[in-house]
């Protein structure tokens, strides 16, 4: 007989296929079961489309009385794209409810679960809670910070570069590291790189290998020297910083759905990176895969701005080369950045490690 773990599990699965359609909502599937049987199962789409309660009670035309609803996280009990979805497991006298966590959003954050059980429902919380908080990271660190999750992502050699000295990349990790990457973008809000990045390597920054959802592009580039003709000015939208203003340039890429957002830098002449990732959470972006370079990893890790990295590292001995890391400011192995590993796997050869701080 089937758990309520493997229920919140399944719930889990479910949630995933919204991956990079969903946001800023979060990830979320939905199983009824009824006299021991599931009698239907839904997850949220896309981005105000009905949410995974309702698109499982919808599809089940039969009397859902006196029925269980397993949900990875708390339903909400407030109108927004969609009616409350409190309301409609009330409505289907539904008798009991298992979900994985509470939601962070201070519009349901408790509302939800007091809802259903002054309607008499009983409600059980806190199955798989960490995977459920896991799944939806993303979204629980916007409601509690109001600012996007990030992940560098680097591709190096096995002696820690990312590219040959005259900048060549191409391609250091193998074909399924690079599918694999392809759908992380696909997942994500943004891919950010820098100017450099779009200079030497001219890169599209789309998730063409697995067909996947184009991310927004965000270009690091402090003096507005990006050529707007380059490829990741051709598809989907792109997001430029700069300190430096160039009306030419900024109405060009205005023209073809594009943005350009202007920011000061500080005394070291480097982006306040609070403040530039306060300004991306402000366009609903709430998760950043970082791909690059050097410079802009380097950046983010000195400043302390990202929640994750991941390396994929190909089995490569390059020698000379770009480093994927420079100075961070420490000079002594005591005083180095210390990550927790949470993920290492072997792709055809490469080596994939995701790591928090």
């Amino acid at each position: 007989m089937a758990s309520n773990e493997d229920y919140i599990r399944e719930c889990i699965e479910l949630a995933k296929k919204g991956a990079g359609y969903v946001s800023p909502n979060p990830l979320v599937g939905c199983v009824i079961i009824k006299d021991g049987e599931k009698v239907s199962e839904g997850y949220h789409h896309a981005f105000g489309s009905p949410h995974a309660e309702a698109d499982a009670i919808n599809k089940y035309k039969g009397d859902l009385t006196g029925a269980t609803l397993y949900v990875n996280l708390e339903p909400c009990p407030h109108f927004g794209k969609t009616p409350p979805c409190a309301d409609l497991i009330i409505e289907k006298q539904i008798k009991r409810v298992v979900l994985g966590t509470t939601d962070p959003n201070p519009l349901v954050a408790g509302k939800g679960i007091q809802k259903l059980a002054a309607a008499g429902i009983e409600v059980v919380v806190g199955i798989l809670e960490k995977e459920c908080g896991e799944l939806n990271k993303f979204f629980f660190k916007y409601q509690e910070e109001r600012l996007p999750y990030v992940t560098l992502k680097i591709a190096q050699t096995l002696d820690g570069k990312i590219a040959d000295p005259s900048y060549g990349s191409r391609w250091i990790t193998n074909e399924k590291s690079r599918k694999v990457v392809h759908t992380l973008r696909s997942e994500y809000d943004a891919v950010l790189v820098g100017m450099n990045t779009v200079k030497v390597d001219n890169p599209m920054l789309d998730a063409r290998l697995v067909n996947g959802r184009i991310p927004k592009k965000i270009i690091l580039d402090k003096n507005f020297e990006s050529d707007i003709n380059s490829n990741v000015f051709e598809s989907g939208e792109t997001i430029l910083i700069t300190a430096n203003k160039n009306e030419a340039k900024e109405e060009s890429l205005k023209s073809k759905g594009h943005k350009v957002i202007y920011l000061e830098l500080n005394s070291e002449g480097e982006f306040p990176f609070p403040e530039l990732l306060k300004k991306i959470g402000e366009y609903n972006i709430i998760s950043v895969l970082v791909e690059g370079g050097s410079g802009v990893f380097s950046s983010f890790v000195r400043s302390g701005s990202f929640d994750e990295l991941i390396i994929i590292t190909a089995p490569k001995i390059l020698g000379s080369g770009i480093p994927a890391i420079e100075n961070i400011g420490v000079n002594k192995i005591e005083e180095s950045l210390l990550l927790k590993p949470v993920e290492v796997k072997e792709m055809d050869g490469d080596i994939f490690a995701r790591y928090i701080k």
